[in-house]
């Protein structure tokens, strides 16, 4: 079995190699410790969330609740809290926003929060 020298981890650096079978690109990874560097597999998603939106201004809560119903995550309970213009604006946004189409369905939880189940995402 050839030992990488310096070189050859030089022309892997600089993208200019590329291993030629299975064994190789092991032996590659196992001598530079890729495994601790590169993850493996894709992190794994929440198949459940809960978002709590006290304290975010209305900008923040669509961003926040935009990246959730996008990350793969199927179900969340969401925390408007009993008063305030997110507990108004969230079943609007849900019914009526290019948020809709994630979305599945929503029901409230109780006077400030909602449970929301979002459509599967094209990534699974």
């Amino acid at each position: 079995m050839k030992q990488l020298s310096d070189r050859d981890i030089a022309e892997m650096i600089g993208g200019e190699f590329s291993p030629d079978d299975t064994d190789t690109r092991k032996r590659v990874r196992s001598e530079l410790h890729l495994w601790r560097r590169i993850p493996h597999d894709a992190p794994t998603v929440p198949n459940h969330a809960t978002l709590d939106l006290h304290q975010y201004t209305e900008e923040q809560a669509w961003d926040a609740i935009m990246a959730l119903a996008t990350s793969g995550t199927r179900t969340a309970n969401i925390i408007t809290g009993a008063s305030g213009i997110l507990r108004q604006k969230f079943p609007q946004w849900a019914t009526n926003s290019i948020l809709a189409p994630y979305i599945v369905s929503f029901s409230p939880i109780n006077n400030g929060s909602f449970a929301v189940k979002f459509k599967k995402s094209s990534k699974e």
